[in-house]
């Protein structure tokens, strides 16, 4: 009697055993050991812009928390420098030039790709998201039920409060900060002091600019409350302890020459990645990657096949202890193509770039248009419409004559060569094109061929002859940027028109 319990005893530890790795009948995976996702996404942050990043004015005392528990990357870049394709790629792990409509601002995500939401949804977890998600855009244009993000919440701790118990889970804090407009002087009233701030060589050394980032600062030092709030409600459910916590930004910070634009300062953004215990804590990591590699990531943490058309690549073993360290990346290739809708006709401004350690270089598509939108609203810098205060831009465009300001106007909005060249290392700021140096032939002819066998590998249209009109005619969802109005204070500072037609 006592054998046959003993038999019935490792029978059933073995139905059990097999009944939780086997999946159901939904094809949901069930396994004890796949961990919670909190992604905190701040809105147009440059990479640099956090005390753990080495910045010495602004306050992130939550960022620097999640780094020190965590691996913090040195090298993370958007896979677009504007907010609809940077999410998209983010969301589905593909690079932008593959998802159609998806490349642009304002536009639609086509519901033939896949998010890693709706996969690790499928797979048994609970998905949402608060904020703008994915967007701005519409998702119901082509018959999407909801945001590619997944389902809405109101906040963090209301998806707590809803969710099943037992259950895995993956939500998004997508934080309005620190995207602009800022409040006028709201960086002096945090306490930040203009005159500690380091200026970056594309921008003038003026109060007005320091104002303007100081400003911009108190903005990120709300995205780390916004953060805060978040690890805060985390640690109430008590499921920290299961819980794979990633902050990031989805663009470069909202500068001239920023936001939209292919150098560091629109593409180069914070990313740190934080399980106590179970990844490396306090970790530095210089790789070179993109946003389009958390998609991949994800799913391998929940143990999920990655679809064979993601062009992201899991960083899992990374993060992991212990983890085989994979074979370095020489480059990373991101691109953009329509931000806002500020050329007449709804032009974009398409660009691909290659960023290794050592250089940036860019190749512009059309060269002859504007890259910072049509004069004389440069409309590709904000505020787009010149419908709010924006001391950067405003400061560069008043004193556009000015021997000493002409160069840095004409960095942000002049037109630009078919193809850049920086040295990353020696140019931080990328002030100093060397596409044309001999010197730098054989690097710039090296890069070009890395870059374009990639974009042909990965489809993109502008290489292989393919459909490149869908980027230029894709809808724009919002239909007072085609016909702006400029504020009464810039039609007056620059003899402005009172409203600008791009529809004709």
């Amino acid at each position: 009697m006592k054998a046959r319990l003993q038999v019935f005893a490792i029978l059933l530890m073995v139905i059990v055993f097999i009944a939780g790795c086997e999946p159901n009948k939904q094809g949901e995976t069930k396994t004890a050991d796949r961990p919670n996702i909190l992604v905190v996404m701040s809105d147009n942050q440059y990479w640099s812009h956090a005390g753990i990043y080495g910045d010495k004015v602004v306050r992130t005392p939550n960022m620097d928390r999640v780094a020190r528990e965590g691996v913090r990357f040195t090298n993370a870049f958007d896979g677009s420098p504007s907010c609809t394709p940077s999410r998209a790629g983010f969301l589905t792990g593909q690079d932008i030039w593959r998802l159609r409509e998806g490349a642009d601002l304002w536009s639609i995500l086509p519901t033939q790709y896949k998010t890693y939401p709706d996969l690790l949804e499928a797979s048994g977890y609970q998905v949402g998201f608060d904020g703008k998600g994915w967007g701005p855009g519409s998702f119901e244009a082509n018959g999407r039920k909801r945001n590619p993000a997944g389902n809405p919440y109101n906040s963090f701790p209301d998806f707590l409060k809803a969710k099943k118990a037992g259950t895995p889970w993956t939500y998004w804090v997508s934080s309005l900060h620190p995207h602009r407009p800022y409040e006028v002087g709201s960086g002096v009233k945090a306490g930040i002091d203009p005159a500690r701030i380091d200026v970056p060589g594309y921008l003038p050394d003026s109060p007005e600019v320091r104002s303007d980032i100081a400003d911009y600062y108190a903005a990120v030092e709300a995205f780390d409350k916004d953060l805060g709030d978040a690890l805060q409600a985390l640690q109430r459910s008590g499921e920290a302890g299961n819980t794979v916590v990633v902050v990031v930004s989805d663009n470069g910070w909202q500068m001239p020459r920023g936001l939209a634009n292919l150098y560091d300062s629109g593409t180069h953004v914070p990313l740190i990645v934080s399980w106590p215990g179970k990844f490396k804590a306090g970790s530095v990591s210089e790789r070179l990657l993109t946003l389009n590699d958390l998609a991949p990531t994800f799913l391998d943490l929940a143990k999920v096949p990655v679809p064979g058309e993601m062009t992201g690549k899991s960083i899992l073993s990374l993060l992991e202890r212990g983890g085989a360290e994979p074979t370095p990346r020489e480059f990373v290739v991101y691109g953009r193509e329509r931000h806002a809708f500020v050329r007449q006709h709804g032009l974009g401004y398409p660009g691909r770039a290659i960023r290794t350690h050592d250089y940036l270089y860019i190749k512009n598509y059309e060269a002859s248009r504007w890259p910072a939108g049509d004069p004389p609203l440069f409309g590709d810098i904000d505020p787009y419409m010149m419908h709010y205060p924006g001391g950067a831009k405003l400061y560069l465009m008043a004193h556009r004559d000015d021997p000493a300001i002409k160069p840095l106007f004409d960095l942000s909005m002049g037109k630009r060569p078919q193809e850049e060249l920086y040295d990353v290392r020696r140019d931080p700021d990328q002030l100093r094109n060397l596409a044309a140096d001999p010197a730098f032939k054989a690097v710039k002819e090296k890069l070009h061929a890395q870059m374009r066998q990639y974009l042909i590998e990965t489809a993109d249209p502008r290489e292989t002859g393919g459909d490149v009109q869908i980027f230029d005619t894709a809808p724009y969802f919002s239909e007072i940027d085609k016909k702006p109005r400029p504020g009464a204070e810039a039609i007056e500072m620059f003899g402005l028109e009172h409203e600008y037609d791009y529809t004709k």
